[in-house]
């Protein structure tokens, strides 16, 4: 018999089905419901758990959490019932499509004394990790700066554009770093296709801490995913679509003026960082039922959700 605090997934979805199959695997999937009861049964099967109605697992009081993988405009309602209900939830991104939305979520999960997570998945990535580790480890020195690039071709939706399709991700890691959220916010979005935004960029600028910039294109010819931290003795790099031993390198590098007032730079060769293999989203969950366990505030927590919907909704 599993400890697990039993869950249930509500959406069958691709991210759905990731969440169930990685759920059952860690002992912690109950029962999984969505708006076509057939596939819901399917998948429960799949994995031994079973199917019902949505509102049957709200009220289920043997269900202690749901993961709610829907359509974004379809978090509020269902999660602020959910935490009514007592129970704990994980979202996924973005926590909602409005500012008043995710404060309704937030608002909810501290008045009812439940968890509230967002699934930015990335802010669980191994390499993630152990980039936030160097950086504790004083190998950069202070972060001055922060830039993500998130770019490729495809996944064209009516729903969604690109900034808020893509850049939540970027916009958790950057939060993480920065510890808070931005004193000033600046978004650009760009139209190629005529209409929807395709490509944007994001500048952020923090009180006493770094600034940030954030690409992200779904009209690129190429695909790119790096992850740079800037500080004063050198910069991290992410690059996520390196192969494991590859993902994360630092650079070693100065500029600094001389007596004679020119400007003096040293850059040293690009230096692998360790980073363990390992399943973002697996991880992600684990944290999750640990938070559940204990009432800890995760890491990307409903607060930091809401933030990245403040910054995306500046967008013109």
């Amino acid at each position: 018999m599993s400890d697990q605090p039993s869950v249930a997934v509500i959406g069958c979805g691709q991210w759905g089905r990731n969440h169930v199959r990685t759920l059952a695997g860690l002992g912690a999937l109950a029962a999984v419901a969505d708006r076509h009861p057939e596939r819901a049964a399917a998948l429960a099967q799949e994995h031994g758990a079973h199917a019902a109605p949505v509102e049957a697992l709200v009220a289920d009081r043997a269900v202690k959490a749901l993961v709610l993988a829907l359509p974004a405009e379809e978090n509020a309602a269902l999660a602020c019932a959910a935490l009514e209900a007592g129970k704990h939830v994980l979202v996924e991104k973005p926590i909602a499509l409005t500012v008043a939305d995710a404060e309704k979520m937030v608002a909810a999960a501290r008045d009812c004394g439940r968890v509230l997570m967002v699934g930015h998945v990335l802010r669980y990535h191994n390499a993630f990790r152990a980039l936030v580790g160097a950086i504790e480890a004083g190998r950069i020195g202070k972060v001055r700066h922060i830039q993500s690039h998130r770019l490729g071709f495809g996944k064209f939706y009516d729903r969604f554009d690109a900034l808020w399709d893509l850049a939540p991700h970027d916009l958790s890691l950057v939060l993480s770093l920065a510890e808070g959220a931005p004193r000033s916010v600046d978004v650009r979005p760009v139209s190629v296709t005529g209409g929807q935004t395709d490509m944007a960029h994001v500048h952020l600028d923090f009180a006493g801490g770094p600034t940030a910039h954030i690409f992200v294109s779904r009209h690129s010819a190429y695909g790119e995913r790096r992850f740079a931290a800037t500080g004063e003795t050198g910069t991290l790099v992410w690059d996520d679509l390196a192969d494991w031993p590859d993902k994360l390198h630092l650079v070693p590098h100065t500029v600094r003026r001389g007596d004679d007032g020119r400007w003096q730079q040293d850059k040293g060769e690009a230096q692998p960082v360790a980073v363990e293999p390992g399943m973002a989203l697996t991880d992600e969950l684990v944290h999750f039922l640990d938070c559940v366990r204990t009432g800890a505030t995760p890491l990307s927590s409903g607060m930091q959700g809401l933030d990245v919907v403040r910054i995306l909704s500046t967008a013109p």
